[in-house]
């Protein structure tokens, strides 16, 4: 367990290369920073941490930067993140209240996310799996053909053309419809196929094949798969950060283009009371060993329903970056779950 004074030493190293991008030496720590010990006592310090990995010497005669290991600690032992001001949480507000649907929810967190953090934003789609059903609209387009429209409570929208093999009278939608939003809302998406499998055949056997079709169309809407859509943007961010990737910051960019991996990024955070944080080599795909991720589930309080998160170098502001995604997540998940 590294001593108090050690860890305030580290904190002093860590926030000032993130601030200056050079490494840190111990006449900058006394010049900067009110440790309240004696340039001796900090350079033994330093020495400590090096022997125990958590800064390093990049060069010879050149200050310490933080490991991995550093920032894990650091990131660790904080005792809060940086709040947001007044003005930028009224402006998250006001941004993301004005969406008009759950795309223009996601898009306008991403870009809310990468301009708030100077970082790459990712934010998942919330899990169809997950949605119950709000409300199942039909609208007829003309004799027989029908627009099968879906909403979910997170406010996602699918629709489906039916052309029925026969025609379909007002009477019928009406009565489809009223069957329908009687029988799967409120219910899970997951759950709401079992409980229209025998509605067709209440209908007469005139009736049955029209809505046989229109049923059908329905459950495709709820079956497919919408577990890995997410979206990222402020990939141009990155271009800030170029002398922080030793080689070249093309590894970071591959990995980014897959889906997958942006997926496996946000990694475990299903919580949205808990921001996670995963440093450099904790990290799944190799080429984001120089990066880190902060992410959080976003959702009603009980439950995330989706996760949205951050990636940039290892040199990150930690506190300021946390406080933002987690103040984002806030105001997303209470606009998702109240739909």
């Amino acid at each position: 367990m590294v001593e108090e004074r050690k860890l305030d030493v580290l904190r002093a190293i860590v926030q000032d290369y993130v601030s200056t991008q050079e490494p840190v030496g111990s006449k900058a720590l006394v010049d900067r920073h009110n440790l309240g010990v004696s340039p001796a006592t900090i350079r033994n310090d330093m020495a400590a941490l090096e022997d125990e990995g958590y800064i390093t010497q990049p060069h010879t005669s050149a200050g310490r930067i933080p490991t991995d290991k550093g920032y894990r600690l650091f990131v660790d032992r904080l005792s809060s993140v940086k709040p947001l001001t007044t003005p930028e949480r009224r402006a998250i507000q006001s941004f993301l209240g004005n969406a008009a649907d759950l795309d223009d929810v996601v898009r306008r967190t991403v870009r809310l996310l990468a301009q708030l953090t100077r970082q790459v934003a990712v934010v998942q789609y919330p899990s169809l799996s997950r949605s119950t059903v709000r409300h199942v609209e039909l609208v007829a387009l003309a004799a027989s053909r029908v627009l099968v429209v879906l909403i979910t409570n997170t406010g996602r929208v699918e629709q489906r053309m039916v052309d029925a093999p026969t025609d379909v009278p007002e009477s019928l939608l009406g009565e489809l419809r009223a069957q329908l939003n009687s029988r799967i809302v409120g219910v899970r998406l997951v759950e709401a196929p079992e409980q229209l499998a025998d509605l067709p055949d209440r209908f007469t056997a005139e009736e049955r094949p029209a809505a046989t079709a229109i049923c059908s169309a329905l459950l495709e809407s709820l079956v497919e798969e919408h577990e890995e859509r997410v979206v990222m943007g402020g990939t141009a961010n990155l271009a800030r950060f170029s002398p922080d990737f030793p080689l070249t910051i093309q590894p970071v960019l591959e990995a980014l283009e897959e889906q997958m991996v942006l997926l496996r990024l946000l990694g475990e955070a299903t919580d949205p009371s808990v921001v996670t944080v995963s440093i450099g080599h904790e990290n799944p795909h190799e080429g984001l060993t120089g990066t880190s991720v902060v992410s959080i589930g976003y959702g009603n309080e009980s439950e995330a329903l989706a996760k949205l998160g951050v990636l940039g170098p290892t040199r990150m502001d930690y506190p300021g970056t946390m406080g933002a995604v987690r103040a984002v997540a806030r105001y997303v998940g209470k606009i998702v779950a109240e739909g």
